[in-house]
Parts: structure tokens; sequence; C-alpha cells
């Protein structure tokens, strides 16, 4: 588990150019509440975090593929992530699916937009565009169950709905592929605001 540190730059998104985009590996186990994580700090409150947001989990080995890409090391949380993941395959998670992660109960819910701070922290100006076209954004989760979870803890997913629609097709489909739209409705788990821009986009009561 990573815990965002207080960041003070031009790039913050935060009114007061304070971001928590820089996350590091906590000591021990912590605690995963339904408004978040416990010890987290989240700047700019009006896009990040609330129920739908409360966990951010990045794969390992997406953040070995940008390693590769940008020709330098990343640690675990410098995507912004609460949860580095190993073996688990965020991209291909299927919205609502469920994991149990130590006492802790979690389900997936949408998948993360690039932003203007996360290229500033990285001091790549062309982050978003290349984040976009590479599609592994990661995975925003819920807490359905609040409890500990601690480095080494196993994802297990113990529940997994069966129309399929993946992190991997929200993005693709809001982002660069909108023939993709109409298959997000399949997905009743989906945050509702997604739902209804859906609607919007395909001109649907």
């Amino acid at each position: 588990m990573n815990l965002g540190v207080v960041t003070e730059a031009q790039w913050a998104g935060d009114a007061s150019g304070r971001s928590g985009i820089d996350k590091r590996p906590a000591e021990g186990p912590v605690w995963l509440r339904a408004d978040g994580v416990v010890g987290d700090f989240i700047g700019e409150r009006a896009h990040h975090g609330g129920p739908d947001q409360a966990v951010y989990a990045y794969a390992e080995q997406d953040a070995a593929w940008w390693a590769t890409e940008l020709g330098r090391e990343i640690r675990p949380g410098a995507f912004g992530e609460n949860l580095t993941t190993s073996g688990v395959d965020v991209t291909g998670a299927v919205i609502g699916e469920q994991w149990q992660i130590g006492s802790a109960l979690l389900q997936v819910t949408k998948p993360r937009t690039p932003c203007r701070t996360f290229a500033g922290f990285w001091q790549v100006p062309d982050l978003i565009k290349r984040f976009t076209a590479r599609a592994a954004p990661g995975a925003y989760l819920r807490v359905l169950r609040a409890g500990e979870v601690g480095a080494g803890d196993p994802v297990e997913v113990v529940a997994r709905p069966a129309h399929g629609v993946t992190i991997g097709e929200v993005f693709r489909a809001t982002s660069l592929e909108p023939d993709l739209l109409p298959r997000l409705l399949d997905a009743p788990e989906l945050p509702e605001a997604i739902r209804d821009k859906v609607r919007r986009r395909l001109a649907l009561p």
C-alpha cells in the first residue's frame, strides 16, 4: 500500500498548489474505508477521492512497460496509486468484480483519467497523450467492506459479473473508440456519472 505525501508545486491541480499524487510505500498495514485510505493525502477532492474512487490500483507489469518506455526507474506509488499489484490484469478487470485483499473487500469501478498534475509530477509534457494511447489506466475501486491491507497481501477475485465490460474497454470507449460506448451500458456497476455521460453522447433518454 502507498500513501500520498503533500507536494507543493506549480503543476499541482489543487487551487492551493498542493497535490497527493506522490505516494510512498506505507509502513505496516493500512486501513481502507468507504471514503478512502486512512492516512492518504488528497489535494483536489473535486476530482479525486470519494466512494467510487476510494482506492486506486496500478499493475506492476504496466509500470515496468513505462520504465522501459521512458528509460528510468519507476517506484511503487509513482502513478499516484494506493495499491501496486503484482500478477493482476488490472486493465482486464471487469467493472463490478470484487477483490478480497487482507480483511478488506473492494469492487472495481472505473479507469483513471490522466490529468495535467500527473504530467507535471513526471515532468513529461506529452504524458497525457502517451498515457491515453497506451490505454492501461489502472483501476479505481470502492470499499465494500472496510479492513486492513498490507504489503504482500494477495489479491483474490471473489466475484466477477457476467457482462464482462473491462477497465480497458471503458477507457477506450470514453477516450479512443466511441463505437464501444453502447457496450458500457451493459455494466450496471459503472458509476452513474459515467453512465449518464454515455447516454448523452449516444443521445439516449
